[in-house]
């Protein structure tokens, strides 16, 4: 059974549904928290990703089904609030009779960090999360580091130069640091230049001098997570391409999964438990690295302790290696009384 010192996952990561107005200003509430990162996507129309945080500004929005440098439009998110976040009337993130989820996650603090070859132009950090978002310019050097702050090991890195059309580059710690991965159909990759074959430590995350993720004199961002025993985990898993698919554990009730075969070209995935609420199965799926509205029919069951496959499809369940990210519901607290579980 799994502990962990959250008690209250969604004092630091939720789902949000919600149907769209097309007002100019509409408060989404009942988060759970102040984000410092919302995802946003239209569930029921072919629309982007619509990445924004706290660090680059509501102004900022990047996206992960495109390599295209940071947009700047003011029409989307309007603020984070202390309870969730308030949107516009932009037709991608709340057009009338049209239906969006968005998940978030919260940071928070903004001072105290030092350390590392580059220091961060701004940050926001979670050490109880394990989450952290920092902006920096790259020196062009192999070898360069980052203090994050985190005093844990980061198990899974995102970076994307914000001014330029290049791919998100992505660590994970199941691939190794000897390998990337990107927000496209493309399998893992295997360089130097990323991440300069140094794994990250519970103070400092590497990087290699390639122009994608440490171009001298070009802004990045880079989002950090580690696992945190009972809310968070980034792991791997082997696919068996049958119905009664692989199951892999994480230790507490998921309730948003984020996927990829590394060695074929599939899609990305994601899952959560407010689209597909339960009982199981968890069918309603997104892909990442496309715009198109959701779809269903490969079930994944979302349970107790983790996540079983109960498809043979190839971008779920093929015979290649997969990387996962997935957050939950604690099923024990700090004072070691057992939540419900699923």
């Amino acid at each position: 059974m799994a502990y962990t010192t959250i008690d209250k996952h969604t004092d630091f990561f939720n789902t949000k549904i919600y149907s769209g107005t097309s007002n100019s200003s509409d408060a989404l509430t009942g988060i759970g928290h102040q984000p410092n990162f919302v995802w946003l996507k239209s569930r029921s129309n072919a629309a982007w990703h619509i990445l924004t945080d706290s660090v680059r500004g509501v102004d900022s929005q990047l996206y992960t089904n495109s390599s295209s440098a940071a947009g700047s439009l003011t029409n989307y998110l309007e603020s984070f609030d202390s309870d969730g976040f308030t949107i516009n009337n932009n037709t991608d993130i709340n057009g009338s009779g049209k239906t969006f989820v968005g998940w978030s996650w919260k940071a928070g603090t903004t001072s105290g960090l030092s350390g590392g070859s580059i220091t961060p132009s701004s940050y926001s950090i979670n050490t109880t999360a394990g989450f952290g978002i920092y902006k920096y310019t790259g020196n062009g050097y192999s070898g360069a580091t980052i203090a994050h702050g985190l005093g844990k090991v980061p198990t899974m890195i995102w970076v994307k130069k914000i001014g330029a059309n290049k791919e998100w580059q992505i660590y994970h710690r199941a691939m190794g640091n000897g390998k990337w991965i990107e927000f496209t159909t493309s399998t893992a990759q295997t360089g130097t230049s990323r991440w300069n074959d140094t794994s990250p430590t519970n103070t400092l995350f590497y990087l290699g001098n390639d122009g994608d993720v440490n171009a001298n004199g070009d802004d990045f961002i880079a989002y950090v997570w580690c696992d945190v025993p009972g809310f968070s985990m980034m792991g791997g898993y082997g696919g068996n391409q049958i119905t009664d698919g692989a199951f892999y554990y994480t230790g507490f009730a998921p309730a948003f999964v984020l996927f990829k075969s590394t060695q074929s070209t599939e899609h990305w995935a994601m899952h959560d438990n407010k689209r597909s609420p339960f009982p199981n199965p968890s069918d309603e799926y997104l892909y990442p690295n496309l715009n198109n509205s959701e779809a269903g029919g490969h079930s994944i069951n979302l349970l107790s302790n983790g996540v079983k496959i109960r498809t043979d499809n190839d971008q779920w369940n093929d015979t290649k290696q997969f990387i996962f990210m997935a957050f939950g519901q604690t099923l024990v607290g700090s004072n070691n009384i057992p939540c419900t579980a699923r």
